[in-house]
């Protein structure tokens, strides 16, 4: 077998795994809060993703709101993706949660982001 046909067969399976695993959903963290300014529709959404009702619709890449290997992707240089952060709500990767939420959801270290954080990295 060539190189080149390897590296086709070992990319095909990957895809096929990642096809046959469904969507990305980590769960939310217990530790998660929702600011009292939070609109009553972003309530709702949040208290549903809360009780293990993913996200409908297009959610948000929230950053810092992950417990240590609960992420979705991103978390940092030297990962993968999918549960690699190595620190409780690392900033710089990121958990999917309901569309308009991620600005009222506060973790114990602080807010989530829309974008990535300088706080608790590795």
């Amino acid at each position: 077998m060539t190189r080149k046909s390897t590296i086709a067969k070992a990319l095909l399976t990957g895809a096929a795994l990642a096809a046959m695993s469904g969507p990305i959903a980590a769960k939310p963290s217990g530790q998660l809060k929702l600011a009292d300014n939070a609109p009553a529709a972003v309530k709702s959404a949040f208290e549903s993703w809360m009780s293990g009702t993913a996200p409908s619709g297009r959610p948000d890449k929230c950053f810092g709101i992950a417990l240590a290997g609960e992420n979705d992707c991103a978390a940092g240089p030297g990962t993968s993706c999918e549960g690699t952060s190595t620190v409780n709500f690392q900033g710089n990767s990121w958990t999917l949660a309901p569309k308009g939420s991620c600005q009222y959801i506060l973790s114990p270290d602080g807010p989530g982001s829309l974008t990535a954080l300088e706080r608790n990295k590795p």
